[in-house]
């Protein structure tokens, strides 16, 4: 959000009558938007106006029976479908109304969730959460530690293994009562180790934040209730897309007041490699016999001829509730095949439709994208891009804050906000240099292991550690009192804005100049980055101060932990910017939820689309048509 949108939000608004949301609705959405009291089922074909459905819903709860706005929790699949859904409710409710509806994540309402009851969870309210870099340098750990080959066990599958587990509500404890062979036992002994590491410091990875909301409602009575009290109406998009874990936070939450609104498709679940269950919105009505369910079967997106199509091939599915999908619109030209003689003639093909459409029908470049099945695919087609002097962008929003000078700078938030985060600790301990070598580093450890300490209290006293000489003693005081002094101003009642506090963190820790001096970096594009970094900041700053402007924060410290929270649930969607002027190229599952008016989608071939390990098993063939 811009400081231009920011001062727009903030001019009054005014929420429209009750009666004028149900206008321009079809038969069909009026009677979801207007149902108010039981379980209900949303089966939203593609184009049907879903979204809209939603949002309305929303602003008739609040506006057409009076229900508070803050009794509302509407969770979507993605931070960019989450943005678009509050935007809409700001169109209809008043300012204050539309800020105190939650709208969320699963994986963001999980996070709020356990920081209002990290003490039950036994938890700081700064706790870390770790991303895929983090996590994957823990079972690195975890490998060397129990000396186990990374070659026979990689940590991209070691943690696929552990996720899936968590996804199904299985601590390492419960993964170990079930394996029986050598591969999971081994995986067991990592995914052991590795809870270990989360747990000491303070830490938790994308699946604990779903695991622990689960456990929390499970063993905590009271915060059930609370969390009941609140959310009343509770309103689930994409449903077919939910895991075990997602169901039973959002089954806990709605079974007292039964107020479940599930929207979904089970013709678009495309999830289940990350533990997504069909079956939650197949068996909807056996959970909630009494469910009202209803269809939106017309589509107001596409054209006859390519809605035919579409719903012709997705009738061979078995695992589905059919819809009869229909639309006013107009028939369109036939859907034609063109044949290919490789990839580089398929790029090309690509590129001269785009450029004809561009030159032809002006469709700007920003409303044209490619998507495919797997990141790799995406090679031919940005040469061919290049070549034809044609701008684009990768949706690969995770890149940005995986790159080591972000990395770094977000270590140092990170060590602010949770003492306990070792990783993040060992990570700028000695970035950039300040006289602690590894040698000292490993004393350091090794003092704290014996001593049962944390890392951060051992380098507070760093004289009584025999094995450090007096230099690097001195290095190791002054790297503890630079993090102390900035944890005591995160405390401070008259807080600096979360920009300027970064920037003094870059200056006083030299990363900046580091950086700046980096000879492999004569571009300058890392501090570019760093400079990237303090403007999103910024931009967070302006925020969560419209946000909280009706009670804001006595210190900096909320303002950070929420900033960490925020990064660390970034997703490849968020990258994308649709005012850029740039064709954008992403995989199929990134694009979940997205519209563009010019679409091309590469690799149709077996082994592509449909994957090669989807081939074997029906379920799966399924998911990829």
């Amino acid at each position: 959000m811009t400081s231009d949108q920011v001062a727009q939000q903030e001019q009054p608004s005014r929420p429209i009558r009750a009666d004028q949301l149900l206008v321009d609705l079809a038969a069909p959405q009026r009677q979801a938007v207007t149902h108010v009291q039981g379980p209900l089922l949303v089966l939203a074909g593609a184009g049907s106006g879903k979204t809209r459905v939603i949002t309305r819903r929303i602003a008739h709860l609040v506006l057409g029976i009076g229900l508070a706005p803050w009794n509302i929790l509407a969770i979507t699949f993605t931070n960019k479908a989450t943005g678009e859904m509050r935007q809409r409710v700001a169109q209809m409710l008043s300012q204050r109304q539309a800020a105190a509806v939650s709208i969320n994540t699963f994986h963001g309402f999980c996070a709020r969730v356990i920081r209002d009851y990290a003490a039950d969870l036994g938890l700081p309210p700064g706790f870390s959460i770790y991303d895929t870099v983090d996590q994957t340098r823990a079972v690195k750990q975890a490998l060397e530690s129990l000396d186990i080959s990374s070659t026979n066990f990689p940590p991209g599958k070691v943690l696929a293994a552990i996720s899936n587990a968590k996804n199904e509500l299985l601590d390492a404890e419960g993964y170990s009562s079930q394996a029986n062979d050598f591969y999971t036992r081994t995986i067991s002994k990592i995914f052991t180790h590795y809870e270990q590491t989360l747990t000491k410091n303070k830490s938790l990875d994308f699946d604990d934040l779903l695991i622990k909301t689960v456990q929390l409602m499970q063993r905590q009575p009271e915060a059930l209730a609370q969390l009941r009290e609140r959310y009343q109406y509770v309103l689930i998009d994409e449903y077919q897309d939910t895991n075990h874990a997602q169901f039973m936070i959002a089954h806990m939450l709605a079974s007292e007041h039964r107020n479940l609104c599930a929207t979904g498709d089970p013709d678009q679940s495309i999830y289940s490699w990350r533990g997504a269950n069909i079956r939650n919105i197949l068996e909807f009505e056996t959970h909630y016999p009494d469910a009202t369910v209803v269809r939106l079967e017309q589509n107001y997106r596409s054209t006859k001829n390519i809605l035919a199509v579409a719903d012709g091939l997705i009738q061979n599915n078995v695992h589905r509730k059919h819809k009869s999908l229909w639309t006013d619109n107009q028939t369109g030209p036939p859907v034609t095949v063109t044949r290919c003689y490789d990839e580089q003639h398929e790029a090309q093909w690509i590129v001269e439709q785009f450029h004809r459409y561009h030159d032809e029908q002006h469709i700007a470049w920003n409303d044209m994208a490619v998507f495919y099945r797997t990141n790799s695919l995406s090679r031919v087609i940005e040469n061919a891009l290049r070549k034809a002097a044609t701008p684009y962008q990768v949706a690969r929003g995770t890149a940005f804050y995986d790159r080591k000078e972000i990395k770094d700078a977000i270590a140092y938030l990170q060590t602010i906000a949770n003492p306990l985060d070792e990783l993040s600790l060992l990570r700028i301990i000695n970035t950039p240099a300040r006289g602690i070598s590894d040698r000292s580093v490993k004393a350091l450890r090794a003092h704290a292991a014996a001593s049962q300490q944390s890392l951060t209290d051992t380098i507070e006293n760093p004289q009584d550690i025999s094995a450090l000489n007096s230099r690097a003693v001195g290095a190791v005081k002054r790297f503890s009192q630079m993090l102390q002094s900035w944890r005591t101003d995160t405390a401070k009642t008259q807080p600096d804005s979360l920009r300027v506090f970064l920037v003094r963190i870059l200056n006083e820790s030299q990363l900046e100049t580091y950086y700046r001096k980096d000879p492999n970096d004569p571009d300058g594009e890392k501090i570019d980055n760093l400079g990237e970094l303090v403007s999103s900041a910024q931009q967070f700053d302006q925020e969560y101060n419209f946000e909280h402007q009706d009670h804001p924060p006595t210190s900096l410290e909320p303002k950070l932990i929420s900033y960490l929270e925020q990064v660390s649930l970034v997703s490849d969607v968020d990258s994308v910017n649709s005012q850029q002027g740039a064709v954008t190229l992403m995989t199929l599952h990134a694009a979940k939820g997205l519209e563009f008016p010019l679409v091309a989608i590469l690799g149709l071939e077996d082994g592509l689309l449909p994957h090669s390990q989807s081939q074997d098993n029906p379920r799966d063939i399924e998911e990829e048509r």
